[in-house]
């Protein structure tokens, strides 16, 4: 994620060492102890002080399936979502996030399930219980106006309506908006996504396209991410778009700008790039670890950021105010698809894993462009950089401030110096094929960039990231 440059606010939060994913599952003593079977609730907060109630514990999801309709005019949504998920613990209930909208029926195995809900969570007792290590699918059918919430940090995200359609985007959250879902970045899943809308709107979200359908005025748009993917990095655009369908590298290549914006315009012209761009990063970070690329501009003011969305970012309007193409945004949410999307961190205290290198790809991209060197880059922010503000574990309140950006790229740049090129790389390209498709934090980091450079790290990683005085220059 990227935030448009003129609305970055730095933020200074001292907090105590995160809290381990380890207490994720932890409901009431009763509920711990279990019974003979081990059969207990799965937990309805996943513990990340970042998101507080966010996330569920008990279950793993490996897939969801989701058939939405919105009508702008009505601003209604109606969808049914299939989850399929193995548990994790003998389960005797669990939860999946859902904001703001209303269930119908929940039904497992083709009968249904009692349901209730609980604030921003809807509750499911299945008819049978469900033993550790059963793979199980729930359907839950659903509709209503859907709700946009603020965060405090990013303005207001989830599901916003506009004024021809509708943008489901956010960071940290924003699925739960949508669909039923275990919204934490610790359960990624793959997705097969349908949404219809009416004739002459699109209707973009992430992955692969499929096939098209149209019926009495409705179109349905298909879309499928067969790798795992985070849920905060599904987004749903809807609306009048200018939708350009092509391939690149032998995958398909999906990009949009609104209808109302000019085919030569610095939107289009910025997501014209986007293949040169990916093959340039493939060429340092290793494989494009996706089946499909593509981006989108969004024009709708309360969007004051670019996301990641996975496959298929999501640019706002801030970033062409210039007039000009911004190829730097681009490189940023792109190195993103390996830094934060691939590889995702655990917890949210560990964003520098996300933000730290997708900045430090701008850097790169410059330098490559024909502008300023990564190491002039280095310099200019060293200096200007306030060392009191930590990397890790910057506080709620930090998570997206200017410090877990910059500092973060000065970090990873001072790892390239302390360890040469040639070891650098080959962290990078290491550290990308190894934790493909998984989660990782910090402590995975330094460990594998010791195993592979050969040298003791730690002492550095910990300088660079949360010491409280400028580091010396290595």
């Amino acid at each position: 994620m990227r935030r448009t440059p003129d609305r970055i606010r730095p933020t200074l939060v001292a907090v105590a060492a995160a809290l381990a994913l380890l207490v994720a599952c932890t409901t009431d003593a009763a509920d711990r102890r279990g019974g003979r079977d081990g059969l207990r609730p799965g937990s309805v907060d996943l513990a990340d002080p970042y998101v507080p109630g966010a996330g569920n514990g008990g279950y793993d999801v490996s897939h969801y399936r989701l058939a939405v309709r919105y009508d702008p005019a009505a601003d209604r949504l109606t969808g049914r979502a299939k989850v399929v998920a193995t548990a994790v613990h003998g389960l005797s209930r669990f939860t999946l996030d859902l904001a703001g909208l209303d269930v119908a029926a929940v039904t497992m195995g083709g009968t249904r399930a009692e349901h209730r809900r609980d604030g921003d969570e809807l509750v499911v007792t299945p008819r049978h219980e469900l033993p550790q290590g059963r793979q199980f699918a729930v359907e839950v059918d659903y509709s209503g106006v859907p709700t946009a919430k603020a965060d405090g940090q990013l303005g207001t995200g989830g599901f916003l309506h506009t004024a021809d359609g509708a943008i489901a985007l956010g960071q940290p959250w924003s699925a739960a908006t949508w669909f039923p879902v275990n919204d934490h970045p610790s359960d990624k899943a793959t997705y097969d996504i349908e949404v219809t809308v009416p004739d002459g709107l699109a209707a973009l979200s992430n992955g692969v396209p499929g096939e098209r359908t149209s019926a009495d005025g409705w179109t349905t748009w298909r879309w499928a991410e067969p790798a795992l993917m985070a849920s905060y990095l599904t987004t749903l655009v809807i609306g009048d778009y200018r939708v350009q369908t092509g391939t690149h590298a032998g995958k398909p290549m999906v990009t949009a700008v609104p209808a109302h914006l000019p085919a030569t315009g610095p939107e289009a012209a910025s997501l014209a790039r986007t293949g040169e761009i990916a093959d340039f990063l493939a060429s340092r970070f290793g494989p494009y670890p996706f089946d499909a690329y593509g981006g989108v501009v969004v024009t709708d003011a309360r969007v004051g950021y670019a996301l990641e969305t996975q496959s298929r970012p999501v640019y706002g309007p801030g970033f062409f105010r210039s007039g000009r193409p911004n190829l730097a945004v681009v490189a940023h949410e792109l190195a993103h698809q390996w830094f934060g999307n691939s590889v995702t961190l655990t917890r949210w205290s560990d964003i520098w894993l996300n933000e730290g290198f997708a900045s430090y790809a701008e850097w790169l991209w410059e330098e490559h462009d024909g502008g300023r060197s990564a190491q002039r880059t280095f310099e200019l922010e060293y200096a200007a950089t306030d060392w009191s503000r930590r990397v890790v574990d910057p506080g709620r309140s930090g998570l997206f401030g200017t410090t877990v950006y910059k500092r973060g790229a000065l970090t990873v740049h001072a790892l390239r110096r302390t360890v040469g090129d040639d070891a650098f790389f080959r962290i990078l390209r290491t550290w990308t094929a190894e934790r493909r498709g998984g989660n990782a934090t910090t402590e995975d980091l330094v460990a594998l960039a010791e195993r592979v450079s050969g040298k003791p790290l730690r002492q550095l990683f910990d300088a660079w990231l949360v010491g409280r005085s400028a580091p010396a220059l290595p």
